[in-house]
């Protein structure tokens, strides 16, 4: 186990967004999340990453030396235990060049060896990233953006990658792109929690899938089972 969340509850001022959420992520794993606009995808990584408290609850990381409740921490203190968050619309910093982006990931970091050889291993993994590295961010395309906040989120050597809607109006050759990528980061050891609207391309590439509907989870099991189950097909893959 690396990463346990039990009996989750989050709340907008009275409005319930999270309704007694429990999961896990098992390291070495690709882990979905799927579910529909508004499901509350969003606000769960986002509890999890110390961005949002839960009102009830528990978010273990079960890392380290021993288990660490992650609820109440603030969101670097979650980022120095190994967890990076890729957020939803990516957010990079546009006025910045490439290679600046991806330095401000590693900023709770030292030992400069070690941040230049892990820039180079970005560059490597993504290789449109070295040809514009002094470009500035704001002016690559959606996919380059894309590319860079995972890179970015890299940087920092997290076990544990949360991505939030990684294909999020992406052409679909470029989708293709980067789920390919987040099999090659699975297979170098990193482990993904991946929130994805495009259900089919995210339990195609997961080990596990939960669906999440209206704040709770009704269903979960190996990702391959869901991609054929009926109530799944019929509400998040076109039948």
């Amino acid at each position: 186990m690396l990463l346990s969340v039990r009996n989750l509850e989050v709340c907008y001022g009275v409005i319930s967004a999270l309704q007694d959420v429990s999961l896990d992520v098992n390291r070495g794993e690709i882990v979905t999340l799927i579910g529909s606009n508004g499901a509350g995808k969003t606000t769960l990584l986002r509890t999890i990453s110390g961005l949002l408290r839960p009102q009830r609850g528990e978010i273990v990381w079960e890392q380290g030396d021993g288990p660490t409740p992650l609820q109440r921490l603030r969101p670097h203190e979650i980022v120095r235990l190994g967890v990076g968050h890729v957020p939803e619309g990516r957010q990079i910093f546009a006025n910045l060049s490439v290679r600046e982006n991806l330095m401000l990931g590693a900023y709770q970091r030292k030992g400069g060896d070690a941040v230049r050889a892990d820039l180079e291993r970005g560059y490597t993994l993504f290789p449109v990233l070295a040809e514009r590295r002094e470009q500035r961010a704001g002016t690559l395309s959606g996919g380059e953006q894309q590319m860079l906040a995972i890179g970015r989120a890299l940087m920092a050597r997290p076990q544990l990658l949360l991505l939030d809607e990684p294909s999020l109006g992406l052409a679909p050759l470029i989708v293709r792109k980067i789920f390919q990528i987040i099999r090659e980061i699975n297979s170098q050891g990193t482990t993904i929690f991946l929130v994805e609207q495009n259900a089919h391309m995210a339990l195609t590439v997961a080990h596990r899938a939960y669906v999440l509907q209206t704040g709770r989870v009704i269903k979960s099991d190996n990702a391959s089972s869901l991609l054929q189950d009926p109530d799944v097909r019929k509400a998040y893959l076109g039948g």
